[in-house]
């Protein structure tokens, strides 16, 4: 699926998106008007790990430059600015909000203050893509209404939505799979280090079901029919005894057309684990790293049809991408904020990503208390 294809998946589809609210009337602000005119001008908030990858795909995308970052402290900001070349920086994340010199903000800070940020930050007009996963989904909606209420686009960090290889198999679920009955997926690494956030209980508060299970449920999502709803959960974890953390996660989910997905996460996995299998009628996709993709931009999976011996399919397709699904995310987003009928898509996503996660959350807490 070449991108100017992509592009076109991406507008049919938002057709389809459930549209929650109008976007404000009236003239458009300083953000609208500049993601109109073509480069949208990238705030940062935050200077972590995450940060300083995406810093890096903010400079390859198309229509993106990194023109701010913001910090605690002056002198973090002024070295990721040395790093990746921010013209501005701010030791206050509401100043970089309220300034003229961003039209968008990236939003990577721990769970416990997204909420403020994000909500700051569209009330100032400036378009929101943050950092997964949110508090709940009361918290995600109130971030979507109020980006909303100002006109402006809200998109959660989420890789590999983004990718042509996504895309493809959305575009062609029926013609391989019918309608699938089964999402299977895995998402698991080893995190050794205690005094990483992700094991922070108060910032952190669903541990690697909160990190690694946002993608389990994010494979749900984008793989099973639009239009499925939620009925049953049941989920189970691990806490690590030193801090309390949750550092796995496991389950399945049964939805409202007889299909389950059945999904596994955690930090301390012996090796990376990023397995998805999608299952349907006419066929079967395997796909072995799921959330990310060649050197070369592009990715793999497996599709296997009929039944035993010499008559079975299996064929290996590639699916070519001029950049990482990470990239493309930022053209995405600036697509979003160019065109309001592109949004509504993006914010259902993460809602519904949200609400699965919230559900997987509450049942295993309830099994570990004994409920």
């Amino acid at each position: 699926m070449t991108d100017t294809t992509r592009r076109e998946f991406l507008q049919a589809t938002a057709g389809a998106a459930v549209v929650g609210a109008t976007p404000a009337a009236g003239a458009l602000g300083s953000a609208q008007a500049a993601a109109t005119a073509g480069t949208l001008r990238w705030g940062v908030v935050g200077t972590g790990g995450i940060a300083n990858a995406m810093a890096g795909m903010i400079k390859l995308a198309e229509g993106a430059e990194l023109a701010a970052v913001s910090s605690r402290r002056m002198e973090t900001a002024k070295a990721f600015s040395d790093r990746h070349g921010a013209a501005a920086t701010f030791d206050s994340w509401a100043e970089m909000a309220a300034s003229d010199k961003v039209d968008a903000l990236y939003v990577a800070t721990p769970t416990s203050v997204k909420e403020e940020i994000c909500i700051t930050a569209a009330d100032n007009g400036k378009h929101v893509l943050c950092e997964k996963p949110l508090a709940s989904r009361a918290s995600a909606l109130r971030i979507i209404a109020a980006c909303r209420k100002n006109n402006v686009a809200f998109m959660d960090g989420t890789h590999f939505v983004h990718h042509p290889r996504t895309l493809d198999i959305k575009a062609r679920r029926k013609e391989r799979l019918g309608e699938p009955w089964s999402v299977a997926s895995a998402f698991q690494f080893n995190l050794k280090d205690r005094g990483n956030i992700r094991f922070n209980t108060v910032l952190e508060p669903m541990g690697a079901i909160g990190d690694a299970g946002w993608y389990n449920m994010r494979a749900a999502v984008e793989y099973l029919p639009p239009e499925v709803e939620l009925e049953t959960v049941s989920a189970y974890l691990r806490r690590d005894p030193e801090t309390g953390a949750a550092i796995s996660g496991s389950g399945v989910l049964q939805f409202s057309n007889g299909a389950s997905s059945t999904w596994n996460c955690g930090f301390d996995s012996g090796a990376v684990v990023m397995d998805l299998r999608i299952t349907g009628p006419k066929g079967v996709i395997n796909i072995d790293n799921f959330l990310s993709q060649d050197a070369d931009g592009s990715a793999s999976f497996l599709y296997r049809g009929g039944g035993w011996g010499p008559s079975a399919v299996r064929d290996t397709i590639t699916i070519a991408s001029s950049k990482p699904g990470a990239a493309l995310m930022f053209e995405d987003f600036g697509s979003a904020a160019r065109d309001a009928k592109l949004r509504e898509q993006w914010m259902r996503a993460s809602e519904r990503t949200q609400a699965w996660l919230d559900a997987a959350w509450a049942s295993a807490l309830a099994n570990e208390n004994g409920g």
